[in-house]
C-alpha cells in the first residue's frame, strides 16, 4: 500500500506491460472462470469451487477485497497462499516492474495471475474486482467460461450512472465463442449483455430462459435443458443465494459435472460475512442470548436481499449496527430495512479512510424512517442493544471493510 496507494484507476496498459515483462503468465492458466457483477460474484465462484474441490479438482481462487488478511484473495490450489509464496511472488512483480506507476489491485491481481500459473491445478477461478472491461482480471484471451451475476447501481464514479452503462462494463468480460452463465437481470441490463454476446458470438446460458431455479418445499429445485435437480437450499442463507447457487450450477453442468458435484457446491461452500451467524467469540459472548449476525452487503440490491433473507428467520426484534462508506448510497441501502428493523446504532469503520463518520449514516438513516444513534464501537452498539433488548436479533452490516474488521475483533 505504501508503495501502491492509488487502489482504483480502470485501464489495462499497465497491466499488459507487466504481464508482459514477466513473460504473460496470464497465457499459462489453468481454464479459467471469471466471473462478474455487482452482487453475487464471491458467493457464485464459492459454490463453483466447492463443486469442482468435490470432484477432486485442484482450484486456484481470486477474489477481492480480504476480509482480515490479503492472503484470502489467493487460494492456490485450494490453500490460501502462504507468507513465502505471497512474499516471492510480489517481490518478483516489483522487480519487473521498475518503478514503474501502477495501481494497488493491478500488481497484486498480476502477482495472483504469476502464482496461479506456476502453480499446478485444474481450474482458475477469477473474480472481477470493479466492472470488467478494464478490470485487471480481464486479461485472458479465451475462459472456459464467464458468469455475469445480477447487475445493479454500485461503483457510480467509476462505471457510469445507468444500469445499462454499468452492465456494459460488466458485460467487458465477454470473449468470443466463451459461453456465459447469466443470472437474473432487469432488462435494460439484459439487452446490453445480450447485444456485446451477439456481436461476439457469445452462447448465453441466462436465467428464466436457459436454466431455471426455485425453493420449494424447503428444498432447491433447478432446471435446465438436460433436466433437473431437487437439492438441499444452500448453506449460504437467503433467496439471493439460491439466484446465485443457480448461476454456480449452470457453471458446472456446463462444464460436465453431475448430481453429486452440484449438491456439494450448495452443500459445502462457505463465504464469511455473507449473513452469516457469528456464534462464538468477544462479541458474540457480548450478545449473550441476542442472536448476531455479520453481513458485508453495501448496495440498495443488497439491502433488499437481506430484508428478505431476514424476514424468513423465525420472528425477533431486528436492530442495526451499521458502518458505510461514504461512497455508497446509504439511504438506498438502509431504505428497505426501515420496514422490519427497530432501531440503527450507527458507527465510522476503523481504519478505513473513505468512512462515513456514524453521525452521517445516522443522519441517513433517521431519513429513511429508522430510529438511529450513533456508538463508538460494534461492542458498545451490542452491549447497548442488549441492555434494552436480550433477545434480539443485531445484524452488523453496511460494509465488507467493517465486516472484516468486526470478524478481526471477533476472534
Amino acid at each position: 500500500m505504501t508503495l501502491h496507494p492509488k487502489i482504483i484507476d480502470l485501464t489495462l496498459d499497465r497491466v499488459w506491460r507487466l504481464l508482459a515483462a514477466l513473460g504473460h503468465p496470464e497465457r499459462q492458466l489453468p481454464p479459467v472462470i471469471h466471473i462478474a457483477g455487482t452482487n453475487g460474484k464471491g458467493s457464485t465462484q464459492a459454490m463453483i469451487r466447492a463443486g469442482l474441490e468435490a470432484a477432486g479438482k485442484r482450484v486456484h481462487a481470486y477474489t477481492s477485497p480480504h476480509l482480515v488478511r490479503f492472503h484470502e484473495r489467493i487460494r492456490l490450489a485450494g490453500q490460501v497462499i502462504t507468507d513465502a509464496a505471497l512474499t516471492a511472488f510480489l517481490d518478483e512483480c516489483e522487480r519487473a516492474n521498475g518503478g514503474e506507476g501502477i495501481t494497488y489491485f493491478e500488481i497484486t491481481t498480476v502477482a495472483a495471475l504469476l502464482a496461479f500459473a506456476r502453480t499446478p491445478a485444474d481450474y482458475t477461478l477469477l473474480e472481477v474486482g470493479l466492472g470488467g472491461r478494464l478490470d485487471a482480471t480481464n486479461v485472458v484471451d479465451k475462459p472456459a467460461l464467464t458468469v455475469i451475476t445480477p447487475v445493479s447501481i454500485d461503483h457510480q464514479q467509476y462505471l457510469g450512472e445507468t444500469l445499462r452503462e454499468i452492465a456494459g462494463e460488466k458485460a467487458g468480460i465477454l470473449k468470443p465463442g466463451v459461453p456465459c452463465v447469466v443470472g437474473p437481470q432487469r432488462d435494460d441490463a439484459m439487452e446490453v449483455i445480450e447485444a456485446r454476446a451477439a456481436r461476439l458470438g457469445a452462447p448465453l446460458l441466462a436465467h428464466g430462459q436457459h436454466w431455471h431455479v426455485w425453493e420449494e418445499r424447503g428444498r432447491m429445485v433447478y432446471q435446465d435443458e438436460t433436466g433437473l435437480l431437487d437439492l438441499p437450499l444452500p448453506g449460504l442463507i437467503g433467496a439471493h443465494q439460491v439466484i446465485n447457487a443457480g448461476a454456480a450450477l449452470a457453471g458446472l453442468r456446463l462444464l460436465g459435472y453431475g448430481e453429486a458435484e452440484c449438491e456439494a457446491a450448495v452443500t459445502r461452500a462457505s463465504w464469511p460475512a455473507r449473513l452469516q451467524r457469528l456464534r462464538r467469540g468477544p462479541l458474540a459472548e457480548a450478545a449473550n442470548s441476542a442472536e448476531l449476525w455479520l453481513d458485508g452487503g453495501h448496495n440498495p440490491a443488497a439491502g433488499e436481499a437481506l430484508v428478505e433473507a431476514l424476514t424468513r428467520l423465525p420472528a425477533r426484534p431486528l436492530h442495526l449496527i451499521c458502518g458505510m462508506l461514504n461512497t455508497k448510497d446509504v439511504s438506498g441501502y438502509l431504505r428497505p430495512f426501515a420496514r422490519v428493523a427497530q432501531t440503527l446504532h450507527a458507527v465510522s469503520i476503523p481504519g478505513a479512510t473513505a468512512t462515513l463518520p456514524a453521525g452521517d449514516t445516522a443522519a441517513a438513516a433517521t431519513s429513511v424512517g429508522l430510529a438511529a444513534k450513533t456508538s463508538n464501537t460494534v461492542h458498545e452498539a451490542i452491549s447497548d442493544i442488549v441492555a434494552t433488548d436480550p433477545h434480539a436479533r443485531i445484524l452488523i452490516c453496511g460494509s465488507l471493510y467493517l465486516a472484516g474488521d468486526v470478524l478481526q475483533e471477533n476472534a
